[in-house]
Protein backbone atom coordinates (compact mmCIF):
# COMPACT_ATOMS: atom_id res chain seq x y z
CA UNK A 1 0.00 0.00 0.00
CA UNK A 2 1.43 3.44 -0.87
CA UNK A 3 2.19 5.69 2.06
CA UNK A 4 -0.14 8.67 2.35
CA UNK A 5 1.72 11.68 1.05
CA UNK A 6 2.37 14.56 3.39
CA UNK A 7 0.29 17.64 2.74
CA UNK A 8 -0.25 20.98 4.38
CA UNK A 9 -3.03 20.93 6.94
CA UNK A 10 -3.19 17.14 7.25
CA UNK A 11 -5.27 17.33 10.40
CA UNK A 12 -7.50 14.61 11.72
CA UNK A 13 -10.88 14.48 10.01
CA UNK A 14 -13.81 12.25 10.85
CA UNK A 15 -17.58 12.14 10.56
CA UNK A 16 -19.41 14.56 8.32
CA UNK A 17 -16.35 16.71 7.39
CA UNK A 18 -14.49 13.67 6.10
CA UNK A 19 -17.57 12.34 4.32
CA UNK A 20 -17.85 15.66 2.46
CA UNK A 21 -14.17 15.55 1.52
CA UNK A 22 -14.51 12.00 0.16
CA UNK A 23 -17.75 12.74 -1.71
CA UNK A 24 -16.20 15.83 -3.29
CA UNK A 25 -13.22 13.75 -4.43
CA UNK A 26 -15.46 11.09 -5.99
CA UNK A 27 -17.45 13.71 -7.89
CA UNK A 28 -14.24 15.36 -9.07
CA UNK A 29 -12.91 12.04 -10.36
CA UNK A 30 -16.13 11.36 -12.26
CA UNK A 31 -15.83 14.65 -14.16
CA UNK A 32 -12.32 14.09 -15.45
CA UNK A 33 -12.14 12.97 -19.08
CA UNK A 34 -8.38 12.70 -19.54
CA UNK A 35 -5.39 11.75 -17.34
CA UNK A 36 -3.79 14.56 -15.36
CA UNK A 37 -0.32 15.26 -13.97
CA UNK A 38 -0.16 14.41 -11.13
CA UNK A 39 -2.47 11.47 -11.72
CA UNK A 40 -4.79 12.48 -8.89
CA UNK A 41 -5.63 16.13 -8.19
CA UNK A 42 -5.17 17.53 -4.70
CA UNK A 43 -8.84 17.16 -3.76
CA UNK A 44 -8.70 13.41 -4.49
CA UNK A 45 -5.31 12.74 -2.93
CA UNK A 46 -6.34 14.69 0.17
CA UNK A 47 -9.50 12.60 0.59
CA UNK A 48 -7.53 9.38 0.31
CA UNK A 49 -4.88 10.62 2.78
CA UNK A 50 -7.46 11.54 5.39
CA UNK A 51 -9.35 8.26 5.01
CA UNK A 52 -6.18 6.22 5.46
CA UNK A 53 -5.14 8.38 8.43
CA UNK A 54 -8.51 7.75 10.07
CA UNK A 55 -8.18 3.99 9.53
CA UNK A 56 -4.66 4.00 11.03
CA UNK A 57 -5.77 6.03 14.04
CA UNK A 58 -8.57 3.50 14.59
CA UNK A 59 -6.09 0.63 14.41
CA UNK A 60 -7.90 -0.93 11.44
CA UNK A 61 -6.17 -3.50 9.28
CA UNK A 62 -8.71 -3.24 6.49
CA UNK A 63 -8.02 0.07 4.79
CA UNK A 64 -8.01 1.26 1.15
CA UNK A 65 -4.67 0.53 -0.54
CA UNK A 66 -5.08 3.12 -3.31
CA UNK A 67 -7.43 5.73 -4.72
CA UNK A 68 -9.11 3.11 -6.99
CA UNK A 69 -9.60 0.96 -3.87
CA UNK A 70 -11.27 3.93 -2.15
CA UNK A 71 -13.64 4.20 -5.13
CA UNK A 72 -14.38 0.48 -4.82
CA UNK A 73 -15.18 0.99 -1.16
CA UNK A 74 -17.68 3.66 -2.19
CA UNK A 75 -19.40 1.23 -4.57
CA UNK A 76 -19.37 -1.84 -2.32
CA UNK A 77 -19.75 -0.46 1.20
CA UNK A 78 -22.69 1.61 2.42
CA UNK A 79 -21.64 4.65 4.40
CA UNK A 80 -22.59 3.04 7.73
CA UNK A 81 -19.86 0.42 7.12
CA UNK A 82 -17.14 3.07 6.73
CA UNK A 83 -15.04 3.98 9.80
CA UNK A 84 -16.86 7.32 10.12
CA UNK A 85 -18.52 8.68 13.25
CA UNK A 86 -21.91 9.56 11.77
CA UNK A 87 -25.37 9.64 13.34
CA UNK A 88 -27.77 7.24 11.63
CA UNK A 89 -30.07 10.00 10.40
CA UNK A 90 -27.36 11.38 8.11
CA UNK A 91 -27.34 8.25 5.99
CA UNK A 92 -29.49 7.79 2.89
CA UNK A 93 -31.75 4.92 1.87
CA UNK A 94 -29.17 2.75 0.09
CA UNK A 95 -26.12 4.44 1.61
CA UNK A 96 -23.69 4.04 -1.29
CA UNK A 97 -21.56 6.86 -2.68
CA UNK A 98 -20.88 5.19 -6.05
CA UNK A 99 -23.24 3.08 -8.16
CA UNK A 100 -21.65 -0.35 -8.52
CA UNK A 101 -23.08 -0.85 -12.02
CA UNK A 102 -22.45 2.51 -13.68
CA UNK A 103 -19.45 3.56 -11.53
CA UNK A 104 -20.87 7.08 -11.35
CA UNK A 105 -21.32 8.90 -8.01
CA UNK A 106 -24.84 8.47 -6.65
CA UNK A 107 -27.13 11.44 -6.09
CA UNK A 108 -26.51 11.02 -2.36
CA UNK A 109 -22.79 11.44 -3.02
CA UNK A 110 -23.36 14.61 -5.03
CA UNK A 111 -25.55 16.04 -2.29
CA UNK A 112 -22.77 15.48 0.25
CA UNK A 113 -20.20 17.00 -2.09
CA UNK A 114 -22.01 20.32 -2.30
CA UNK A 115 -22.24 22.13 1.05
CA UNK A 116 -24.61 24.86 -0.18
CA UNK A 117 -28.34 25.38 -0.19
CA UNK A 118 -29.03 24.28 -3.75
CA UNK A 119 -26.97 21.29 -4.99
CA UNK A 120 -27.45 22.48 -8.57
CA UNK A 121 -25.73 25.69 -7.57
CA UNK A 122 -22.20 24.34 -7.34
CA UNK A 123 -19.65 26.86 -8.64
CA UNK A 124 -20.15 27.01 -12.43
CA UNK A 125 -23.75 25.82 -12.26
CA UNK A 126 -24.57 28.46 -9.64
CA UNK A 127 -23.15 31.23 -11.79
CA UNK A 128 -24.96 29.85 -14.83
CA UNK A 129 -28.42 29.80 -13.22
CA UNK A 130 -27.89 33.21 -11.66
CA UNK A 131 -26.79 34.59 -15.02
CA UNK A 132 -29.96 33.23 -16.64
CA UNK A 133 -32.16 34.89 -14.00
CA UNK A 134 -30.34 38.23 -14.12
CA UNK A 135 -30.34 38.30 -17.93
CA UNK A 136 -34.09 37.67 -18.05
CA UNK A 137 -34.81 40.11 -15.24
CA UNK A 138 -32.82 42.87 -16.95
CA UNK A 139 -34.70 42.22 -20.19
CA UNK A 140 -38.03 41.99 -18.31
CA UNK A 141 -38.53 38.62 -19.97
CA UNK A 142 -39.90 36.13 -17.41
CA UNK A 143 -41.19 34.02 -20.32
CA UNK A 144 -37.58 33.46 -21.41
CA UNK A 145 -36.60 32.13 -17.99
CA UNK A 146 -39.66 29.86 -17.93
CA UNK A 147 -38.77 28.53 -21.40
CA UNK A 148 -35.15 27.99 -20.26
CA UNK A 149 -36.23 25.97 -17.21
CA UNK A 150 -38.59 23.86 -19.31
CA UNK A 151 -35.79 23.21 -21.79
CA UNK A 152 -33.51 21.88 -19.03
CA UNK A 153 -36.31 19.65 -17.77
CA UNK A 154 -37.76 18.30 -21.01
CA UNK A 155 -34.68 18.20 -23.25
CA UNK A 156 -31.62 17.19 -21.21
CA UNK A 157 -30.09 15.71 -24.38
CA UNK A 158 -29.67 17.70 -27.60
CA UNK A 159 -27.64 17.38 -30.78
CA UNK A 160 -25.23 20.12 -31.77
CA UNK A 161 -27.59 21.14 -34.57
CA UNK A 162 -30.53 21.41 -32.18
CA UNK A 163 -28.52 23.64 -29.84
CA UNK A 164 -27.61 25.91 -32.75
CA UNK A 165 -31.25 26.15 -33.86
CA UNK A 166 -32.31 27.37 -30.40
CA UNK A 167 -30.72 30.71 -31.30
CA UNK A 168 -33.75 31.32 -33.50
CA UNK A 169 -36.32 30.52 -30.78
CA UNK A 170 -38.14 33.71 -29.81
CA UNK A 171 -38.06 32.89 -26.07
CA UNK A 172 -34.70 31.12 -25.82
CA UNK A 173 -32.55 33.32 -28.07
CA UNK A 174 -31.93 35.69 -25.14
CA UNK A 175 -30.19 32.86 -23.23
CA UNK A 176 -28.50 31.06 -26.12
CA UNK A 177 -24.98 31.56 -24.73
CA UNK A 178 -26.09 30.28 -21.32
CA UNK A 179 -27.75 27.29 -22.97
CA UNK A 180 -24.56 26.37 -24.84
CA UNK A 181 -22.65 26.36 -21.54
CA UNK A 182 -25.33 24.24 -19.87
CA UNK A 183 -24.65 21.29 -22.19
CA UNK A 184 -21.46 19.27 -22.54
CA UNK A 185 -20.42 16.60 -25.07
CA UNK A 186 -21.79 13.18 -24.17
CA UNK A 187 -19.10 11.01 -22.61
CA UNK A 188 -17.79 7.67 -23.79
CA UNK A 189 -19.20 6.13 -20.59
CA UNK A 190 -22.68 6.49 -22.11
CA UNK A 191 -21.72 5.10 -25.52
CA UNK A 192 -22.50 1.54 -26.58
CA UNK A 193 -21.18 0.52 -29.95
CA UNK A 194 -21.98 3.42 -32.25
CA UNK A 195 -24.92 4.99 -30.47
CA UNK A 196 -26.22 6.63 -27.31
CA UNK A 197 -29.48 5.43 -25.75
CA UNK A 198 -32.01 7.93 -24.38
CA UNK A 199 -34.10 7.07 -21.30
CA UNK A 200 -37.81 6.79 -22.09
CA UNK A 201 -38.77 8.18 -18.66
CA UNK A 202 -36.55 11.24 -18.20
CA UNK A 203 -34.86 11.86 -21.55
CA UNK A 204 -31.32 11.61 -20.15
CA UNK A 205 -28.66 9.33 -21.60
CA UNK A 206 -28.61 5.80 -20.25
CA UNK A 207 -25.45 4.11 -19.02
CA UNK A 208 -24.69 0.67 -20.54
CA UNK A 209 -24.03 -1.85 -17.76
CA UNK A 210 -24.30 -5.30 -19.34
CA UNK A 211 -24.43 -6.63 -22.88
CA UNK A 212 -28.07 -5.74 -23.43
CA UNK A 213 -28.89 -3.64 -20.35
CA UNK A 214 -28.83 0.02 -19.43
CA UNK A 215 -29.26 2.00 -16.25
CA UNK A 216 -30.41 5.58 -15.73
CA UNK A 217 -28.47 7.94 -13.46
CA UNK A 218 -31.54 9.66 -12.02
CA UNK A 219 -32.89 8.20 -8.77
CA UNK A 220 -36.49 8.47 -10.02
CA UNK A 221 -35.65 6.12 -12.90
CA UNK A 222 -33.09 3.83 -11.24
CA UNK A 223 -35.87 2.14 -9.29
CA UNK A 224 -37.11 0.53 -12.52
CA UNK A 225 -35.85 -3.03 -12.84
CA UNK A 226 -35.06 -2.46 -16.50
CA UNK A 227 -34.49 0.86 -18.22
CA UNK A 228 -36.49 1.53 -21.38
CA UNK A 229 -34.86 3.08 -24.43
CA UNK A 230 -36.76 5.91 -26.11
CA UNK A 231 -34.36 6.39 -29.04
CA UNK A 232 -30.74 5.93 -30.08
CA UNK A 233 -28.49 8.76 -31.23
CA UNK A 234 -25.48 8.50 -33.51
CA UNK A 235 -22.61 10.67 -32.18
CA UNK A 236 -21.51 11.36 -35.77
CA UNK A 237 -24.82 12.86 -36.88
CA UNK A 238 -26.27 16.36 -36.45
CA UNK A 239 -23.22 17.98 -34.89
CA UNK A 240 -22.70 15.42 -32.14
CA UNK A 241 -24.62 14.53 -28.97
CA UNK A 242 -24.70 16.82 -25.93
CA UNK A 243 -26.27 16.50 -22.50
CA UNK A 244 -26.74 18.78 -19.52
CA UNK A 245 -23.93 18.87 -16.98
CA UNK A 246 -24.52 16.25 -14.30
CA UNK A 247 -25.53 18.61 -11.44
CA UNK A 248 -28.13 20.16 -13.74
CA UNK A 249 -29.42 16.71 -14.71
CA UNK A 250 -29.63 15.65 -11.07
CA UNK A 251 -31.03 18.80 -9.53
CA UNK A 252 -32.89 20.60 -12.32
CA UNK A 253 -34.08 17.83 -14.67
CA UNK A 254 -34.91 15.32 -11.91
CA UNK A 255 -37.09 17.48 -9.63
CA UNK A 256 -38.23 19.44 -12.70
CA UNK A 257 -39.98 16.33 -14.00
CA UNK A 258 -41.80 16.09 -10.67
CA UNK A 259 -42.70 19.79 -11.00
CA UNK A 260 -44.19 19.42 -14.46
CA UNK A 261 -46.02 16.21 -13.48
CA UNK A 262 -47.54 18.10 -10.57
CA UNK A 263 -48.41 21.03 -12.83
CA UNK A 264 -50.29 18.69 -15.19
CA UNK A 265 -52.30 17.20 -12.30
CA UNK A 266 -53.21 20.64 -10.95
CA UNK A 267 -54.28 21.88 -14.38
CA UNK A 268 -56.50 18.79 -14.67
CA UNK A 269 -58.17 19.95 -11.46
CA UNK A 270 -58.85 23.27 -13.24
CA UNK A 271 -56.60 25.33 -11.03
CA UNK A 272 -54.64 28.37 -12.18
CA UNK A 273 -50.96 27.37 -12.10
CA UNK A 274 -47.94 29.62 -12.57
CA UNK A 275 -44.49 28.03 -12.92
CA UNK A 276 -41.39 29.64 -11.35
CA UNK A 277 -43.09 32.98 -10.54
CA UNK A 278 -41.02 36.12 -10.10
CA UNK A 279 -37.93 34.50 -11.59
CA UNK A 280 -38.01 31.34 -9.50
CA UNK A 281 -39.18 32.67 -6.13
CA UNK A 282 -40.52 29.11 -5.81
CA UNK A 283 -41.59 26.42 -8.29
CA UNK A 284 -45.39 26.53 -8.55
CA UNK A 285 -48.01 29.09 -7.54
CA UNK A 286 -51.58 27.82 -7.53
CA UNK A 287 -54.69 29.93 -7.09
CA UNK A 288 -57.96 28.41 -5.85
CA UNK A 289 -61.43 29.59 -6.93
CA UNK A 290 -61.85 31.47 -3.63
CA UNK A 291 -58.61 33.42 -4.20
CA UNK A 292 -56.48 31.38 -1.79
CA UNK A 293 -52.88 30.96 -3.03
CA UNK A 294 -50.42 28.16 -2.28
CA UNK A 295 -46.68 28.34 -2.95
CA UNK A 296 -44.91 25.07 -3.75
CA UNK A 297 -41.23 24.21 -4.04
CA UNK A 298 -40.37 20.72 -5.33
CA UNK A 299 -37.20 18.93 -4.25
CA UNK A 300 -36.06 15.39 -5.03
CA UNK A 301 -33.37 14.78 -2.42
CA UNK A 302 -31.95 11.50 -1.27
CA UNK A 303 -30.93 12.82 2.15
CA UNK A 304 -33.73 14.28 4.34
CA UNK A 305 -31.23 15.66 6.88
CA UNK A 306 -29.45 17.76 4.25
CA UNK A 307 -32.81 18.81 2.84
CA UNK A 308 -33.93 19.93 6.29
CA UNK A 309 -30.76 21.92 6.86
CA UNK A 310 -31.11 23.67 3.51
CA UNK A 311 -34.80 24.60 3.97
CA UNK A 312 -35.45 28.34 3.85
CA UNK A 313 -38.51 30.54 3.90
CA UNK A 314 -39.85 31.37 0.44
CA UNK A 315 -39.45 34.85 -0.97
CA UNK A 316 -42.68 36.71 -0.07
CA UNK A 317 -43.30 38.03 -3.59
CA UNK A 318 -45.58 37.04 -5.20
CA UNK A 319 -47.96 36.71 -2.24
CA UNK A 320 -49.12 33.31 -0.98
CA UNK A 321 -51.21 32.03 1.91
CA UNK A 322 -49.58 28.62 2.47
CA UNK A 323 -46.11 27.26 1.65
CA UNK A 324 -45.26 23.62 0.90
CA UNK A 325 -42.01 21.78 0.28
CA UNK A 326 -42.91 18.80 -1.90
CA UNK A 327 -40.87 15.61 -2.32
CA UNK A 328 -41.81 12.71 -4.64
CA UNK A 329 -43.67 9.95 -2.82
CA UNK A 330 -41.02 7.32 -3.57
CA UNK A 331 -38.60 9.07 -1.20
CA UNK A 332 -41.01 8.48 1.70
CA UNK A 333 -41.48 4.86 0.58
CA UNK A 334 -37.72 4.27 0.49
CA UNK A 335 -37.25 5.73 3.96
CA UNK A 336 -40.11 5.67 6.45
CA UNK A 337 -38.39 8.19 8.75
CA UNK A 338 -37.87 10.75 5.95
CA UNK A 339 -40.37 13.20 7.52
CA UNK A 340 -39.00 12.80 11.06
CA UNK A 341 -35.40 13.36 9.97
CA UNK A 342 -36.34 16.40 7.90
CA UNK A 343 -38.23 17.90 10.85
CA UNK A 344 -35.32 17.33 13.24
CA UNK A 345 -32.90 19.18 10.95
CA UNK A 346 -35.23 21.93 9.71
CA UNK A 347 -34.54 25.44 11.13
CA UNK A 348 -36.78 26.13 14.14
CA UNK A 349 -38.13 29.34 12.64
CA UNK A 350 -39.79 27.35 9.84
CA UNK A 351 -41.93 25.27 12.19
CA UNK A 352 -45.52 25.84 11.15
CA UNK A 353 -44.40 28.03 8.23
CA UNK A 354 -43.22 25.42 5.73
CA UNK A 355 -44.79 21.98 5.50
CA UNK A 356 -43.02 18.97 3.95
CA UNK A 357 -45.40 16.68 2.05
CA UNK A 358 -45.23 14.13 -0.73
CA UNK A 359 -46.62 15.02 -4.15
CA UNK A 360 -49.46 12.54 -3.58
CA UNK A 361 -50.32 14.09 -0.20
CA UNK A 362 -50.30 17.57 -1.68
CA UNK A 363 -52.78 16.55 -4.37
CA UNK A 364 -55.02 15.02 -1.69
CA UNK A 365 -54.96 18.32 0.21
CA UNK A 366 -55.74 20.22 -2.99
CA UNK A 367 -58.76 17.99 -3.71
CA UNK A 368 -60.07 18.35 -0.15
CA UNK A 369 -59.67 22.13 -0.36
CA UNK A 370 -61.54 22.24 -3.66
CA UNK A 371 -64.39 20.18 -2.21
CA UNK A 372 -64.60 22.49 0.80
CA UNK A 373 -64.66 25.57 -1.45
CA UNK A 374 -67.41 24.02 -3.56
CA UNK A 375 -69.50 23.24 -0.45
CA UNK A 376 -69.03 26.77 0.85
CA UNK A 377 -69.98 28.28 -2.48
CA UNK A 378 -73.12 26.14 -2.65
CA UNK A 379 -74.06 27.09 0.91
CA UNK A 380 -73.55 30.77 0.12
CA UNK A 381 -75.71 30.47 -3.00
CA UNK A 382 -78.51 28.79 -1.05
CA UNK A 383 -78.37 31.48 1.64
CA UNK A 384 -78.64 34.21 -0.96
CA UNK A 385 -81.51 32.48 -2.73
CA UNK A 386 -83.35 32.08 0.57
CA UNK A 387 -82.89 35.74 1.47
CA UNK A 388 -84.10 36.82 -1.99
CA UNK A 389 -87.22 34.64 -1.79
Amino acid sequence: MPKPTASAGLDFFDGEPLLRIIATALVDLSRRRTPTDPVYPDVVQRAYNHLVLLCLRRGLRDLPESVPHMVRWAAERPVHDWPLSLPADLETADGFLVDAQTWFPTQACIEWAVPVRDPAAEQFENLLMEEAIETCRAARAPESYTAFRKLLITRPVLTGTQIALLAGDIDLSLLHEVIKRSYEPASAAHLRGESYAVCARCGCLLVPIHQDEYKCELDRCRRDTRARVKERLDPGDAGGVFQLTRPLRMFITGPGLAETDLEAELVRLRLAVQMWPNFDAYDLRITFPDGQVWAIDVKDRANPALLGRSARAFRPTPHFDKAFLVVPRYRFSEREDYQRIFDSHRPDDLTGELALVSDADLLDQVRRTLRRITRNQKATTKTREASDA
